[in-house]
């Protein structure tokens, strides 16, 4: 399977799905690995989680349009980063899907999620009070599922742990539509930061995405 979905952001920035349909070894094959990289895929080879390991490093290889090897590691925070290419890069995956997002000059963060029932029953999790009050009864699990995407996407662009859903991160009222964006902020101790989130439905699943500071030049 090919990239089902690709979205140019801006001219610096764009994201892309993949839907996995292949076998772990079709994918495997399409990738340059390291010997860690190979010592980790075995480590996962029995979960779920190895056929998302590979979608989104087979996606970030399409998109980069080459067959040389991609040096991508994970830094300490579990955030991924290329170590020889110029982009800032983001990872997401539920279920059938597999997402990237990469920019040239800015910090990013995409989160992708199968739209399900169960979200409503954590909803006081990482929502606040006066955030609850503006959700749209009609169309509840898919306005809680913005909210998480959009929550989700900050987090991972922010890159740093120890950071709550309902406390460091809040969202300003906003309509409830399949596509869209809102403004949200983040708060925690000196950090003092506001977003733009991009999102949109997409099938089954809600993404949502984001772009961070610029790189200063």
């Amino acid at each position: 399977m090919a990239i089902v979905y690709r979205h140019r952001v801006d001219d610096n920035t764009e994201f892309a799905l993949w839907k996995i349909e292949e076998e772990a070894a079709e994918l495997y094959k399409q990738l340059q690995l390291d010997a860690h990289e190979k010592a980790y895929f075995e480590q996962i080879s029995k979960s779920k989680r190895h056929l998302h390991w590979l979608g989104t490093r087979v996606l970030l290889r399409t998109m980069l349009r080459t067959d040389e090897y991609i040096d991508c590691k994970v830094d300490i925070h579990g955030k991924p980063y290329l170590v020889n290419l110029p982009y800032h890069i983001s990872f997401s995956h539920s279920f059938d899907y597999a997402a990237v997002m990469m920019s040239r000059n800015a910090t990013v963060g995409i989160d992708i999620e199968l739209i399900k029932e169960k979200v409503e029953r954590i909803a006081e999790k990482f929502m606040r009070p006066a955030e609850m009050a503006f959700i749209n009864e009609e169309h509840k699990i898919q306005h809680l599922y913005v909210c998480w995407c959009a929550k989700e996407s900050i987090y991972k662009c922010y890159g740093q742990k120890e950071v709550s859903f309902a406390d460091n991160i809040s969202i300003a009222p906003f309509e409830f539509l399949t596509e869209g964006s809102l403004e949200a902020h983040l708060h925690k101790d000196d950090v003092d930061l506001n977003y733009k989130v991009e999102y949109m439905q997409y099938e089954d699943y809600m993404i949502g995405y984001v772009k961070g500071e610029l790189n200063e030049k």
